[in-house]
């Protein structure tokens, strides 16, 4: 089929659009990513469907086409964290101090299955600047409970395309399906949503690739917490939100950064203080709960503590 005819049903305007069937959105995601269509036609057709707005059942489509091209890598035992390929401006990443933390807490809690994270990255993608997860692990050293999957080696196709996305600099439909795409056959998956909207579809999107998926209100667009917050989850068919207060477990944090600069993410978890290693605890015991490791926060702070 004509790629020129997917570009009209999202891109003719408000009268003449019309949604996407499934075999058309993975026929549309096959051709970008296989260069069978020119630059110029990716472009308009990512911008128009965007303007359009893709529906839950486009994107699950569009998931469900990306994931033809993984190079999968079986972690056991593991927990996705979705970041954002994005950058972040405003606070630095806490995962460095993840493994330290979680190699302390297996030591100490013989009874809890071991819990591996897996974070992927890539080059930087519109819509913002600033540090990727990819800077980060390009700095430090590799360890055996965090793990990074590079997205040039378990889907290149869709990291050729990040110079295309560049000379557009608008949000597409991949900033919204690339962060929970499961390249190491994750049981469980986390990620963020700024907008409740979008709870429902990364549960919807990526609930099938899991035991559960958690949607968490992060920063910048990742599954790390700095202040109080909520997470969603799915149970018997309906979406119910858990809100949690840092004060309740001792943790008083206000820092906020400007352009965040690599040399200065590095430092904070080189040499974290006090209230940065209670946060990255914090973050852990919320993985620990979205695993199902332990029961609630509660357990899982009296544990790591």
């Amino acid at each position: 089929m004509s790629f020129k005819k997917y570009i009209k049903a999202v891109g003719t305007g408000p009268k003449g659009n019309r949604d996407l069937a499934e075999a058309e959105v993975i026929d549309a995601i096959e051709l970008i990513l296989e260069n069978k269509v020119t630059q110029a036609q990716i472009g308009a057709f990512l911008i128009a469907w965007r303007t359009k707005l893709e529906t839950d059942d486009e994107l699950t489509a569009a998931v469900k086409a990306l994931k033809k091209y993984i190079k999968f890598t079986k972690i056991e035992n593991s927990l996705e964290l979705g970041y954002s390929f994005d950058g972040r401006e405003n606070n630095p990443f806490l995962f460095p101090l993840y493994e330290n933390i979680l190699k302390e807490f297996h030591e100490k809690n013989k009874d809890i299955t071991p819990l591996n994270l897996v974070i992927s990255g890539d080059f930087l993608q519109p819509a913002k600047n600033g540090l990727t997860t990819k800077d980060i692990f390009n700095s430090i050293d590799k360890g055996q409970y965090v793990h990074y999957f590079d997205r040039i080696e378990y889907l290149k196709e869709l990291s050729d395309l990040t110079k295309l996305r560049e000379e557009l600099g608008l949000r597409t439909v991949f900033n919204t399906i690339e962060k929970l795409l499961n390249p190491a056959s994750s049981d469980f998956g986390v990620t963020a949503a700024f907008h409740k909207p979008y709870v429902k579809k990364y549960i919807a999107m990526f609930k099938e690739y899991y035991k559960d998926v958690i949607v968490l209100k992060g920063a910048e667009g990742s599954p790390e917490v700095f202040s109080n917050g909520k997470y969603w989850e799915e149970v018997d068919g309906q979406v119910i939100e858990i809100q949690f207060s840092l004060s309740d477990f001792g943790i008083t944090y206000d820092k906020t950064y400007e352009n965040i600069s690599l040399e200065e993410a590095l430092e904070i978890v080189k040499n974290p203080s006090d209230e940065i290693l209670k946060l990255a605890k914090f973050n852990i015991a919320l993985y620990l709960v979205f695993a199902q490791r332990v029961n609630n926060l509660e357990d899982a702070w009296k544990r790591l503590n």
